[in-house]
C-alpha cells in the first residue's frame, strides 16, 4: 500500500510544497513572489490573436506574458481571429514555449482575469485528498531535499544500480544502470532493476516535473514484454489521464509520453546554463537567514555572498524583515563564487 504525505515549507517570498511517495519526494510546487505569468488551473478571457489552422492550433492573448496556445479541436476550431473566450491554463509557460490553454465557452472583452490559479496547498491537498497538510520545521527539511534530487541527474534504485535522467529538446532519456546488483541469476537481478527503474522513474518524473516523450533504456535482454508493461502502467497510473505507452523496441527501450502540466522544476530552479538561478540562490539565503535568525532571536545577522545575489536578495528581504525583522545585513563580495551563500553572527 502507497502513503502520501504533503507538506508545506512557507519561506521568506518563497512557499514549496512538497508531496512524498513512501517516504521519498515525488512532487515539488514552487511558488514565488517574483512570479510572472498564469498558473495552471487560471481562467482568463482571452482574444484569439492568430489561428493556424495547418497546425491545428490558435494563439491567444491572455494579457500578460506570451501568447497562450490552443489546440483546435471539438468547439475550439469553430473560433475566429478576434474572437474573445474564457479559457483556462493547463500548462504554464516554460523558457521556450507559451502556455497551453483549454476553451471554457464564449465570452466578451475585453481580456482580463476571471480567477486566479489553486493556491499551493490547495494544489497539494488534490494530490492527495484526506492528507493533513505538514507546515512544520519538517517540510522545510523535506523540501530541501526534494529540491536537491531536482537537479540530480544519477539516482540510486532500491536494492542495487541506478538511473540517470537526462531531459534533452526532443525528449527524456532515463538510462539503467545494474551497477551493484550482482549475485544470483543475471536476468532476474536485470528484470528486479527494470522494474524498479519503472517506479523509481515514474516518481522522479513527477518529481521533477517533466513530461512529453520519454525513453527508458532498459538492461538485459530478452525483456519480459507483459511483466515491464504491466509495471509501467501501474508506476505511471497517478499521471492518468493522458499516458500513452508504446511496446518495448528491438533494442531494448520503451518509450512513452507525458502530458505537460507543469513548467519543469529545473526550469524553475536553475539558469540557461543549468545552474541555480541568481533567484533560487538569493531565496536560499533567505531561508538560511530566517533559520539563523529563529535559533538566536534578538541577534543580529549578516550575509554574505556574491553581489548579484546582494541585490536580489536586497530587494526581496522586506519578506524576510516580516518574520524575523530587520536585524540583518546584506553584503555582497565579489570575489566569492555564485552559489557561495553564509550566513553569520554580527
Amino acid at each position: 500500500m502507497t502513503v502520501r504525505r504533503l507538506y508545506l515549507d512557507a519561506g521568506p517570498g518563497e512557499s514549496r510544497g512538497v508531496v512524498t511517495l513512501d517516504g521519498r519526494p515525488e512532487r515539488l510546487l514552487i511558488e514565488r513572489a517574483t512570479d510572472q505569468g498564469l498558473g495552471a488551473g487560471a481562467q482568463i478571457v482571452g482574444r484569439v490573436r492568430r489561428m493556424e489552422r495547418a497546425m491545428a492550433s490558435a494563439f491567444i492573448d491572455l494579457g500578460e506574458g506570451p501568447d497562450g496556445v490552443l489546440t483546435l479541436s471539438g468547439e475550439a476550431a469553430r473560433l475566429a481571429e478576434g474572437a474573445f473566450a474564457a479559457f483556462e491554463v493547463t500548462s504554464p509557460a516554460r523558457l521556450d514555449k507559451g502556455p497551453v490553454v483549454r476553451l471554457i465557452g464564449p465570452s466578451v472583452g475585453p481580456v482580463r482575469p476571471l480567477t486566479a490559479a489553486p493556491s499551493l496547498e490547495a494544489q497539494l491537498k488534490a494530490l492527495a485528498p484526506g492528507q493533513t497538510v505538514i507546515t512544520t520545521a519538517l517540510a522545510r527539511e523535506v523540501a530541501d531535499l526534494a529540491q536537491a534530487q531536482v537537479l540530480e541527474i544519477e539516482h540510486a534504485l532500491p536494492g542495487g544500480g541506478t538511473i540517470a535522467i537526462e531531459p534533452t529538446r526532443a525528449l527524456t532519456a532515463i538510462d539503467v544502470d545494474l551497477g551493484a546488483r550482482t549475485g544470483g541469476d543475471p536476468r532476474r537481478a536485470a528484470r528486479q532493476a527494470n522494474l524498479a527503474a519503472l517506479a523509481q522513474g515514474a516518481r522522479l518524473l513527477r518529481l521533477k516535473g517533466l513530461g512529453g516523450l520519454v525513453v527508458f533504456d532498459l538492461v538485459g535482454k530478452g525483456l519480459d514484454g507483459v511483466a515491464i508493461s504491466t509495471a509501467a502502467k501501474l508506476a505511471f497510473d497517478p499521471d492518468q489521464p493522458g499516458v500513452a505507452f508504446g511496446p518495448i523496441s528491438r533494442f531494448g527501450t520503451l518509450e512513452l509520453a507525458l502530458p505537460r502540466r507543469q513548467t519543469p522544476v529545473f526550469e524553475v530552479l536553475c539558469d540557461l546554463e543549468g545552474r541555480p538561478s541568481i533567484q533560487t540562490l538569493a531565496f536560499t539565503l533567505l531561508r538560511m537567514a530566517e533559520d539563523a535568525g529563529r535559533a538566536d532571536p534578538g541577534g543580529r545577522l549578516q550575509m554574505v555572498c556574491h553581489p548579484d545575489v546582494a541585490e536580489l536578495a536586497n530587494v526581496l528581504s522586506p519578506h524576510l524583515a516580516a518574520r524575523i525583522g530587520q536585524r540583518y545585513e546584506i553584503t555582497g563580495r565579489a570575489l566569492l563564487a555564485r552559489e557561495h551563500l553564509d550566513v553569520r553572527p554580527l
